[in-house]
């Protein structure tokens, strides 16, 4: 049955906001987890595993019919938390993976790739869905479940599945034993004119990124 039936057929919304509030919180305490460092050896793949987690709840938002809140305006939900340790602390554990190159709208012709880093798009994704939670724990659910579809549309969807490509080309790389261009020369403080991305000359293999992350590749 689908999302969008719910209220069609008499099935309570409540069990919906209580499984989506659910895989966010589990998403949030997975990637707060992973940022401490204790199990490096395990970031990428409990990374890959946990942003397609969170996409199936997307998903199930994005086909959800538009949810309208209780109240016209949004209630304040309190100060805002800063992210920045959680950010900090991915991008060190990272390190070797962390900037990649993405393109954000494929219907946009023409457009060049542009350079982003997994521990951004992860502290941004987080702060929308902890938004969202704060006003789920307060008990305004309707608010919850608006505030996580908008923002699934107009932010962290295309910011989770941009990591979700980015962790899972890392993972393919390593495990198909396949060199990765080396992203040294990318930066995610330039600005880049040019139609198409270039990086920097030179290979790095898989051996190299693998190694600190604890990765192993595919036996030939």
């Amino acid at each position: 049955m689908s999302d969008a039936t719910l209220h069609a057929t008499g099935h309570n919304p409540d069990d919906f906001a209580v499984q989506i509030a659910d895989q966010i919180e589990s998403f949030l305490v997975a990637v707060t987890e992973v940022a401490k460092g204790d199990e490096p050896d395990s970031a990428v793949p409990f990374l890959l595993l946990e942003v397609s987690q969170l996409l199936l709840a997307g998903g199930r938002l994005g086909a959800h019919e538009d949810i309208v809140p209780d109240e016209r305006y949004e209630p304040d939900p309190g100060p805002e938390p800063e992210f920045d340790e959680l950010r900090e602390n991915l991008a060190r554990l990272l390190e070797p993976i962390d900037v990649y190159s993405e393109v954000f709208d494929p219907y946009e012709p023409r457009k060049a790739p542009v350079p982003a880093r997994i521990s951004d798009d992860l502290a941004d994704v987080v702060a929308d869905l902890r938004h969202g939670m704060t006003h789920y724990r307060a008990g305004r659910t309707s608010e919850a479940l608006w505030w996580w579809q908008f923002s699934y549309f107009s932010n962290w969807g295309t910011t989770a599945s941009a990591t979700l490509r980015a962790l899972h080309s890392v993972l393919a790389h390593v495990r198909l034993n396949q060199p990765l261009a080396e992203l040294d020369g990318l930066d995610t403080d330039q600005t880049l004119g040019d139609e198409t991305l270039e990086f920097e000359a030179g290979r790095v293999m898989t051996e190299e990124i693998a190694g600190p992350l604890g990765l192993n590749s595919a036996q030939p």
